[in-house]
């Protein structure tokens, strides 16, 4: 681990200098147990005088064709901080040379990320009582952005998707009846819209930095796509986000009510609750076929953790959520 410090150190510090236009000095430096998919760090940079609180993302380790690079999610988090999205500013990235691989520093906001802590400690109770409607407004925020100032992303409209995950339902040779019959009621009911709008793809509770007066800052945008609006809604919305606040639809704080106000609030139009219903039975089956995942993961030797093979032990959690979903 003290190599590894020691490498990132000179690595930021090089890269800082370049862009914060002078010697910089890293101090602090520590990794971050949270988040499932990058190599993430703490620390304080200090150059003339200005003492900068940072975060490092770096990419993982192995590539894969489903997450976007460290690049284009730094352009993302730029221009969703300039349409009004609350998220932290980016200030300088770190390039191949640096010998991290690609990554980007971006400013340490205080708060919670824990969704548990936000959704129990007292300190939070008045942010919980408000954090749907705000969901709602940032959702519209997000989903309004001009797509022509993007850069590429993927077109995933639910058939799309749909066919996504079936492939790796296949893959996985298991045979699960209540999934078979979610992809059969998905694919009869899709969504007539045709709209094709800016999707943050991992829009839940765990994914935001929370104090005590609400929502500071949306993070993880590795998944952003150009999409179904009200993926976004649905996804949020899903049982396993609520952790254990399953009276509390969305996210655990909060009623789908007060979601679409906030979204309709915000600008947008009158939301559907049928196509939110939609994609929360989406959202429910995709979720599970990451348990499935996260357990082949730990399984097959890839990567040993007691934590993906707990997760991988959830997927029947998920086959109950679908039957009360189609019910």
């Amino acid at each position: 681990m003290e190599e590894r410090r020691a490498k990132v150190a000179a690595a930021l510090a090089a890269a800082a200098e370049r862009n914060l236009g002078g010697p910089v000095k890293i101090e602090n430096l520590g990794p971050l147990s949270g988040g499932a998919s990058a190599d993430t760090w703490t620390f304080d940079a200090v150059c003339q005088g200005k003492h900068h609180e940072l975060i490092l993302r770096l990419a993982p380790p192995q590539k894969d064709h489903i997450r976007l690079d460290r690049v284009t999610e730094a352009k993302l988090l730029s221009l969703a901080g300039e349409a009004g999205v609350p998220v932290p500013r980016v200030l300088f990235q770190v390039d191949e040379e640096d010998g991290l691989g690609l990554g980007y520093a971006m400013e340490r906001i205080e708060g919670e990320t824990i969704a548990r802590k936000i959704l129990r400690d007292e300190q939070y109770a008045e942010a919980r009582k408000s954090m749907a409607h705000q969901c709602g407004e940032i959702l519209y925020r997000i989903h309004s952005m001009d797509t022509t100032k993007l850069p590429p992303l993927k077109e995933q409209p639910a058939a799309t998707l749909i066919d996504q995950l079936y492939q790796m339902f296949q893959a996985f040779g298991q045979e699960l009846p209540v999934f078979e019959l979610t992809f059969r009621w998905l694919r009869d009911h899709l969504p007539r819209s045709g709209r094709l709008k800016f999707v943050h793809g991992d829009f839940r509770n765990g994914n935001f930095i929370v104090g005590p007066e609400g929502i500071r800052a949306v993070l993880d945008w590795e998944l952003a796509h150009l999409g179904d609006p009200m993926e976004d809604l649905g996804w949020i919305c899903v049982n396993s986000w609520r952790f254990g606040g399953i009276d509390l639809p969305v996210g655990g704080f909060g009623l789908r009510e007060d979601l679409f106000a906030g979204y309709e609030a915000a600008g947008g139009g009158p939301v559907d609750p049928e196509e939110v219903h939609y994609w929360e039975v989406f959202g429910t089956l995709k979720w599970g076929l990451i348990t499935i995942l996260q357990a082949y993961t730990h399984l097959g030797g890839a990567k040993r953790s007691v934590e993906l093979a707990a997760i991988g032990r959830r997927t029947s959690e998920t086959e109950i959520d679908l039957v009360n979903l189609l019910r």
